[in-house]
């Protein structure tokens, strides 16, 4: 079993560093997230029943633990850490050379954790039904969402713009 789950997180590497480094403001944050991320899908294997993707049931997993520790560290002071990882998660922000996507990632940066997550998901193109089942909403709510925050990112990037 655990050669199978190890498995199947290195064939989609790219859903975790998407999430933490959308919920880790620092490198040491999204080590955290990283490490507490892979905790809570390993707990969640053994009763991983196959009803949807390996991928849809990963995200959801992530995306529902960057979420909890998001609110978890809104809610608790800042504290230094204490242990030096080496394990290290690529800077998405620091690759956006282009000024478009250095803007679009500063206002998505303003989202709540909800809204961010369906950014993230729609940017990834994934579909309608697997952003509602990622996020655990209708599928028609996750299209009333999707075009509330491109409006929210619109009128951020415009006022950044000015």
């Amino acid at each position: 079993m655990e050669q199978e789950f190890v498995t199947l997180l290195n064939r989609h590497p790219g859903i975790l560093y998407k999430v933490c480094s959308l919920y880790g403001k620092t490198p040491d944050d999204r080590n955290d997230l990283f490490q507490e991320i892979v905790l809570q899908l390993w707990k969640a294997y053994p009763v991983f029943k196959k009803e949807s993707t390996f991928t849809t049931w990963m995200y959801r997993i992530a995306l529902n633990t960057a979420i909890s520790n998001y609110r978890k560290v809104a809610r608790k002071p800042q504290t230094v850490s204490f242990s030096e990882l080496d394990l290290q998660i690529p800077d998405l922000h620091d690759n956006a050379t282009d000024e478009q996507s250095s803007l679009l990632y500063d206002a998505i940066e303003q989202l709540s954790a909800v809204e961010k997550a369906v950014i993230m998901l729609y940017l990834d193109d994934k579909s309608y039904d697997d952003m509602a089942a990622i996020i655990g909403i209708s599928t028609s709510n996750v299209g009333v969402k999707l075009n509330r925050i491109k409006a929210k990112l619109e009128k951020l990037i415009h006022s950044a713009t000015r």
